[in-house]
Parts: C-alpha cells; sequence; structure tokens
C-alpha cells in the first residue's frame, strides 16, 4: 500500500526570473510611446507663449504664472475625483513641488527667450537637454549609457541642427537663457525618474502645479516690485488670451503627466534621444501659426530625427537592459 505523499514533501520550484524578460520589454515601449506623444503636443505651448507675449503684449511672467495656474486648475479636480480627500495629502509633497519650482523657473526662461529670439534658435540652443539628461542619469542615478545611445543622441542632434538652422546672431548673454531652461528641464527629468511610485503620476503633477504657481506668484511680484517689464502682472485682453490661458494650462498639466508615467516607465538615457520629435511638432507650428514653409533639408533634418529615435526603440526592443 502506497503512502499518500505528505503536505512537508518537497513542491517543485516555479522560476520567477521570467517576469522582467517578458515585462520590461513593453514597459520601455510604453515609456517611448508616451514620451514620442508628449513630445509632439507640448510645443503647442511654445507657440501659445510667443503668441501672447507678440500679439497680446503679456510679460512672460504672467504667462508663465497662468500655465501653472490652469494646470492646477486642470488636474485637481480629476485628483479629487479619483482619490478622495485623502490624495490631497501626498507621500512626498515637497518633492513635488519642487519639480514645480524646476519646471517654472525652466518655462519662465524658455518664454522669455522666445520673445526676444527667433523660436528655431531658441530650441536650437535649447536642444543640449538630451545631453545633459543623459550625462546626469550616468552620474546621478548609475544608468548605463552605451555608445548606441550616445550615438543617437548624437545623430538627433545633427538633425535637430539641420532643422533649425540657427542664426549665430542669436548667440550673445541672452543665449544663456535657453542654456539655463535646458539644465533646469533635465533636473525636473531626472527627478520624475528617481521619484519612484510613493505618489501617483496625477498627484506628482498636480503639486508640481501647485509649487510652480506659488513660484511664479512670488517671482511676479519681486520682478514687478523692481520694474522689469517681463513681470508685469496682467489679465488676458481678449476672450481668445482667456481661452489661449486654459488651453495652456491644460496642455501642460496633462502633457507633463504623461512625461511623468513616461520616466517611471523607462530610463532617463533611454528616452533622451526621443525628445528631438519636439521639433516634428515645433515645425508643424511654425507652418500653421507663423507661416514657416519647411524647406527640403528641414524634412531631410526631420527624418533623421525619426530614424535615430525609432532606431533607439527597435534597439530597446531588442536588447532593453543594454
Amino acid at each position: 500500500m502506497t503512502r499518500p505523499p505528505s503536505s512537508a514533501s518537497p513542491q517543485p520550484v516555479v522560476p520567477t526570473t521570467v517576469l522582467p524578460t517578458t515585462v520590461m520589454p513593453t514597459t520601455v515601449m510604453q515609456g517611448a510611446v508616451l514620451l514620442v506623444t508628449a513630445m509632439m503636443i507640448l510645443p503647442c505651448m511654445d507657440a501659445i507663449a510667443k503668441y501672447m507675449a507678440v500679439e497680446l503684449r503679456m510679460s512672460p511672467g504672467q504667462v508663465t504664472f497662468y500655465r501653472f495656474f490652469f494646470q492646477l486648475v486642470a488636474t485637481l479636480p480629476m485628483l479629487l475625483r479619483l482619490g478622495g480627500p485623502k490624495a490631497l495629502v501626498p507621500q512626498r509633497l515637497w518633492y513635488n513641488m519642487l519639480r514645480g519650482v524646476l519646471l517654472a523657473a525652466a518655462s519662465l526662461l524658455f518664454f522669455t527667450s522666445v520673445k526676444y529670439m527667433p523660436l528655431a534658435d531658441v530650441f536650437a540652443i535649447y536642444f543640449v537637454e538630451p545631453f545633459i539628461l543623459t550625462c546626469l542619469s550616468a552620474l546621478v542615478l548609475g544608468e548605463k549609457v552605451g555608445w548606441r545611445r550616445w550615438t543617437a543622441i548624437g545623430i538627433g542632434f545633427s538633425g535637430a541642427m539641420i532643422v533649425i538652422q540657427p542664426s549665430f546672431q542669436a548667440f550673445g548673454l541672452t543665449a544663456l537663457m535657453p542654456v539655463a531652461c535646458a539644465f533646469l528641464f533635465a533636473c525636473y527629468l531626472l527627478m520624475n525618474r528617481a521619484s519612484g511610485a510613493a505618489d501617483t503620476p496625477l498627484a506628482m503633477q498636480t503639486f508640481a502645479g501647485f509649487g510652480g504657481t506659488l513660484f511664479m506668484g512670488a517671482t511676479l511680484a519681486l520682478g514687478h516690485g523692481m520694474g522689469a517689464e517681463d513681470f508685469v502682472p496682467s489679465l488676458p485682453p481678449t476672450p481668445l488670451g482667456w481661452g489661449l490661458v486654459i488651453v495652456l494650462g491644460t496642455i501642460s498639466g496633462y502633457g507633463h503627466l504623461m512625461v511623468v508615467k513616461a520616466f517611471q516607465a523607462a530610463p532617463a538615457s533611454v528616452l533622451a534621444p526621443l525628445h528631438y520629435f519636439e521639433i516634428i511638432a515645433a515645425t508643424i507650428l511654425g507652418y500653421l501659426v507663423f507661416g514657416e514653409f519647411p524647406t527640403a533639408s528641414k524634412w531631410l533634418g526631420v527624418g533623421i530625427i525619426v530614424g535615430s529615435g525609432l532606431f533607439m526603440i527597435w534597439r530597446e526592443r531588442r536588447q532593453p537592459a543594454t
């Protein structure tokens, strides 16, 4: 007579190491798609800011304030709906507010730049940001950055230069503003990657809007008190102006929500080359809003940018850990 198996008998061990190899490529791809989508949407903010500064005569400081105020207005109701009153007490309040301060300072520098410089020249200088982000991700987060990623970033940058065709007349003290903007925005993106899962992306973006609004309110008061024309407080002069600031804040809130989710899903050094997709949207907006039809050389540059980004996506699908 055979004895029934004892409950203490050894059981077969099921391997648990296969999950990351099947989930990680999907996660990285989701992050890449989210970031590319955001990069195609966010340049609308730059076009709106330039239009409001040039056509509606609003100060860059005021436009930046409206961006973060209406970002808060756009995301707070959804946060309350999904998380209830307890969502108003995030796990990392000051961390998320600091993200908002960094993003507000970067936005102020960019919006001020486009008031005084051609949009193409500002983008030309700003596109040092993927280099800065890749360096910071390697130094601060310890991410492995191989030669293929560096090559993709370099190729994408060359494509951006072909598209933008910057004027060397833009270089000078004013050109330091987009450089500083690029550094602050790279720090903001790095904080997105290092934030972990303590708070939801929606909570992170809502309280970033709160931090940015407070920072810009204080900056406006200080700048106006010093007599700086770029910080003159004002209301939108037309119904169109009110509509634009609402759209500005909504794009900021939900566009950067996609950015936060992207950097939670994929390494910063992987996503860095995909930032060049932003210039495609900027080229389209330049034609639609400002009547600048792209030349053949600009379309060539767009092709190079898209190619470098698609190469990185293809590479990560094949070898996501390298």
